[in-house]
């Protein structure tokens, strides 16, 4: 199995932990508690991780950084939940922006807000 293959069995294992936990006692599992404090809290939280992703990355400590990330893709998956999404909806548009260059998707994305705007 690939590494990419093990990731994907990760997320999807992680994010079913999620799903059996978030309407749990928020006394007894951390992802109920937040759950349980709704969406604004679990956004705070991916905003506190992410800006201790960039601290890391600043000081070059590598070890630090990745458990960092972690932290960050955990709770980026709590907001996934929250809003009825997977791992694997967010796998799916990576797939989909494979081979495309940075700058190419991303006017593809501008062209489609204008579209959509009417503008």
């Amino acid at each position: 199995m690939s590494i990419l293959n093990q990731g994907n069995d990760t997320l999807a294992r992680l994010a079913d932990v999620i799903e059996a936990r978030k309407t749990g006692d928020p006394e007894k599992s951390y992802v109920a508690r937040l759950f349980h404090k709704g969406t604004d809290a679990i956004l705070k939280k991916i905003g506190e991780e992410a800006t201790e992703v960039v601290m890391a990355a600043k000081d070059a400590d590598a070890t630090k950084l990745v458990g960092e990330v972690a932290d960050l893709w955990f709770h980026t998956m709590l907001a996934l939940s929250a809003f009825g999404l997977k791992p694997a909806d967010v796998l799916a548009e990576l797939e989909r922006r494979e081979g495309l260059s940075g700058l190419e998707e991303f006017a593809a994305r501008k062209m489609k807000t204008r579209e959509e705007n009417g503008t």
